[in-house]
């Protein structure tokens, strides 16, 4: 049960950083790496502002106003100077490294004794586990519903349009570089917020944070499609909270076997490439007799074309 509720209290947390990954990599339809940047500047940003005696709110706040900024770099680089968009993100997060250590000004910032949003809640009686609980709920909630609203408007639509198609959006005036730019600052923003709350919640701001967040928030966005796929906005959203979830608690079950320190980076990585092989997985014990027989007959036509 221990395990359970802390693979959902993180699972929480990271999934603001895999709704963040997702709006790059499958709306937009870009592969953004700097989430690996974005991510630690949030935590730093935040943990700085609070042991400054800014408020814990606002100080989250501010995290998510310079995720934005670092999207809107890589935004730029990408659309306005024809960065292509790997390069420009790993530009970026290569930048961010040095920004965010002038913000935090050292390696690590520890945030014990200091007030976070979640200590704020512990106050009415709860245990840190369940008010990173109720909290992670709400501010999940509160994203998935203002970005589902967002997408209804015409900007929204906009930008999912520039992502499934850009030359058409194009052609029908869509200014899709602007909407890129929307896109890359909404995406940045969420996984900076991500990063902030969870220094607060680990108790510290760390200058490395950011190592294999984009994978982990890949994962979280697979295991979210194997479960639910070709669905609206809001229910993919909501899905990707329970692949989160879910990956944490994969990852705790592994942890539980006793595994060394010393392998814990191989267990990680051996539970990811499990997680991003289930697609394939699903799709091979999926297929129906019928299903098979059409997709070998449409694979022997096209060797048949290829060779002729």
């Amino acid at each position: 049960m221990d395990l359970l509720l802390s693979a959902t209290s993180q699972g929480l947390l990271w999934s603001l950083l895999a709704i963040g990954v997702y709006l790059t990599f499958r709306i937009l339809d870009i592969a953004d790496l700097t989430a690996e940047g974005s991510f630690p500047l949030g935590g730093g940003i935040a943990a700085i502002m609070i042991t400054n005696g800014m408020s814990p709110l606002l100080a989250t706040l501010l995290a998510f106003g310079g995720g934005t900024l670092a999207g809107l770099i890589t935004g730029i680089l990408n659309t306005k100077l024809k960065i292509p968009a790997l390069l420009a993100g790993i530009i970026t997060m290569t930048g961010l490294y040095s920004i965010t250590s002038r913000v935090m000004g050292a390696p690590n910032i520890p945030l014990l004794g200091e007030k976070t949003i979640f200590t704020s809640v512990q106050g009415f009686g709860l245990t840190k586990t369940n008010a990173v609980i109720l909290v992670g709920s709400g501010i999940a909630v509160v994203a998935i519903l203002l970005l589902v609203l967002f997408f209804k408007t015409e900007i929204g639509l906009a930008i999912r349009a520039t992502g499934d198609n850009p030359a058409m959006s194009e052609a029908n005036g869509v200014k899709t570089e602007n909407m890129k730019l929307i896109g890359y600052m909404l995406s940045n923003g969420c996984i900076a917020l991500s990063g902030a709350l969870l220094a607060q919640n680990n108790g510290f701001a760390d200058l490395n944070a950011g190592v294999g967040t984009i994978v982990i928030g890949l994962a979280s966005i697979i295991i979210a499609e194997v479960l639910l796929h070709h669905k609206p906005i809001g229910i993919r959203l909501i899905t990707i909270v329970v692949g989160a979830i879910l990956y944490r608690l994969i990852l705790g079950l592994v942890f539980e076997m006793n595994v060394e320190p010393s392998d814990s980076k191989l267990a990680s990585a051996i539970v990811l490439v499990l997680c991003l092989s289930l697609p394939q997985i699903r799709e091979k014990f999926t297929l129906n007799p019928k299903s098979k027989t059409k997709k070998m007959a449409k694979d022997v036509k096209g060797h048949a074309i290829k060779n002729h």
